[in-house]
C-alpha cells in the first residue's frame, strides 16, 4: 500500500523552490531521497575528534549510534550532544575556530541558518571519497555544492484515538480543521476529556511553525512575490490565527510550554484523543513501550488537516541530514563525515525501521509512515527555504503569544510580527 504513496512523496519533495541565501539567489535543491545500500565501515583518518550536535529524536540517535559503533574505536574521542536546544545554540557553537562540533545534524531551515553564517562546508570532495554508495538523489545540492546528506523525511500531521472518537459519536476521522474542532467539542461534551487536543505550541519556534502550517492550508504566501517583504497581515493570516485560537480552546492548559517530548508523553499517557504532532514520533508512539495497549492499538496516523473547502494540507515537508563544520580541521571533517555515512546502512534501518521515514535502502513503510505519506500525497508544501524565513519564523514565535492568551487582536499580532521582522530583515540586509 505505502510503496506507491511513498514514491509519490519522494517525487514531490524533489520540487523544492529556489532558496535565497543572503542576497544571492541560489539554485534549487536537488535532493532527496532513497539512499543506497550497505557501507563498509571506512572511518577515515585515525585519531580524530568527532563531536556531534543533534536534536533529541530516536531516528537521529539511531544514525549516531550506528556511526559511533563503527568508528569510535578509531577516533580520539566520539561525543554527542542530543538536545532540544540544538537549533538555538548551533550557530554560536559553530562560530569559533575551532568549532565546538564537527557536525550538526540539520533540517531544511537549520541548514539555511548555518549556511547564512558560512558555518558548514561543501561536501563534494568527501562524497567523492566516502560516498560511493550514496545515490545522487540523497544529496542536498545548492548551486552545485553538496551541503548536506539527507537520511529521513518528516512532517507534522494528525494522530487520532479511534476508540475515543467512536465513544464520542464522531463519524470517521476528522479531515478538516472544522471537523477537528467539532470532534474535540463532542469529546468534551461527552465528559470523556476536557482537553482532548495536543499540539506543539511551546513559545518560540513551535508556535511559529503551527501558524506556518495553518497559514499554508489557508493558501497564504509568506513574502510578496520576488521580494523579502513579509506578507502575512492579510485575510488569510487572520483566518489562520482564528483557526489556531479555536483549536487552542481544546488544547491542554500548559500548551504554551509543550514541545514534541511533552505532546508525545501526553499521548502515551492516554491524556489526548487528537494530536497534531511530528511523524517522527509515530514509531515510538505505536510501539509497545511507554504506553498501554489501549492507547497504541487505537492510535491511527492520518494526513494533516485542510481548511473546509480547501485542499492544501496544513503541514510543511521536511528532511533531516548531516552537515560538516567549516571551522574544524580537514582531518576532523573527513573522519566525521566518514563515520556518519558509515552509519547509514540497511542494517541500521532494519533495527530502527519505525523510528523514521527513512531515506535509506531497507526501509519498509508501515503504520508509522502513513501520516507523512498521506500528507505529502495530499500536496503539502515544503518548509520555505528562504534565508529570511528564519527571521519571520522567529518573529511569529515571539509575537503571537499575546493573541493566543487573548490579550491582542489577530490584526495587531500580525502587525507586530511584520514590524519585528522588518527591523531584523533590514539589519540582515534582506530589505
Amino acid at each position: 500500500m505505502y510503496s506507491k504513496v511513498f514514491l509519490n512523496f519522494i517525487l514531490y519533495l524533489c520540487t523544492f523552490r529556489k532558496l535565497f541565501l543572503k542576497k544571492l539567489i541560489i539554485g534549487g535543491l536537488t535532493a532527496l531521497f532513497f539512499s543506497s545500500s550497505l557501507f563498509a565501515a571506512d572511518c577515515g583518518p585515525n585519531g580524530q575528534s568527532i563531536r556531534i550536535l543533534a536534536s533529541d529524536f530516536p531516528a537521529i540517535h539511531a544514525i549516531a549510534n550506528s556511526a559511533e559503533s563503527n568508528c569510535a574505536g578509531s577516533a580520539s574521542e566520539f561525543t554527542r550532544n542530543h538536545t532540544t536546544e540544538a537549533r538555538q545554540i548551533m550557530n554560536a557553537a559553530q562560530t569559533p575556530d575551532p568549532a565546538e562540533y564537527t557536525s550538526v545534524i540539520v533540517a531544511n531551515s537549520t541548514l539555511v541558518q548555518l549556511m547564512n553564517d558560512g558555518l558548514v562546508r561543501p561536501l563534494n570532495d568527501l562524497v567523492e571519497k566516502y560516498g560511493g554508495n550514496l545515490k545522487s538523489n540523497q544529496l542536498i545540492t545548492i548551486d552545485g555544492k553538496i551541503m548536506a546528506i539527507a537520511f529521513m523525511a518528516n512532517s507534522q500531521h494528525m494522530y487520532y484515538r479511534t476508540d475515543i472518537l467512536d465513544k464520542a459519536g464522531v463519524d470517521g476521522m476528522p479531515a478538516t480543521y472544522d471537523e477537528i474542532i467539532s470532534a474535540a467539542e463532542k469529546i468534551r461534551s461527552a465528559g470523556i476529556m476536557e482537553h482532548p487536543l495536543v499540539m506543539n505550541l511551546k513559545v518560540g519556534w513551535n508556535v511559529g511553525e503551527v501558524f506556518n502550517t495553518i497559514y499554508l492550508a489557508h493558501g497564504g504566501e509568506f513574502f510578496k512575490q520576488g521580494s523579502a517583504e513579509a506578507s502575512i497581515n492579510n485575510a488569510k493570516g487572520i483566518a489562520a490565527l482564528e483557526t489556531m485560537k479555536a483549536l487552542v480552546e481544546y488544547a491542554h492548559p500548559d500548551h504554551l510550554t509543550q514541545a514534541s517530548d511533552d505532546t508525545q508523553g501526553l499521548w502515551e499517557a492516554g491524556q489526548a484523543a487528537i494530536g497534531f504532532m511530528w511523524g517522527s514520533r509515530g514509531g515510538v508512539i505505536l510501539d509497545n513501550e511507554g504506553s498501554s495497549a489501549e492507547v497504541t492499538s487505537n492510535t491511527v496516523l492520518s494526513a494533516a488537516p485542510t481548511v473546509t473547502g480547501g485542499s492544501i494540507p496544513g503541514a510543511t515537508l521536511w528532511w533531516d541530514g548531516i552537515t560538516i563544520a567549516t571551522n574544524v580541521s580537514d582531518s576532523e571533517a573527513e573522519a566525521t563525515f566518514a563515520a556518519l555515512v558509515s552509519g547509514m546502512t540497511s542494517e541500521m534501518v532494519a533495527a530502527n525501521n519505525d523510528d523514521a521515514i527513512w531515506l535509506i535502502d531497507g526501509f519498509k513503510p508501515g503504520p508509522a509512515a502513513a501520516g507523512v505519506s498521506a500528507t505529502a500525497q495530499g500536496g503539502a508544501k515544503s518548509y520555505p527555504m528562504f534565508a529570511q524565513m528564519g527571521l519571520l519564523h522567529n518573529a511569529l514565535g515571539a509575537e503571537l503569544v499575546d493573541f493566543l492568551k487573548g490579550s491582542e487582536s489577530a490584526e495587531q499580532a500580525l502587525s507586530d510580527v511584520e514590524a519585528v521582522y522588518e527591523t531584523a530583515a533590514k539589519d540582515a540586509g534582506y530589505l
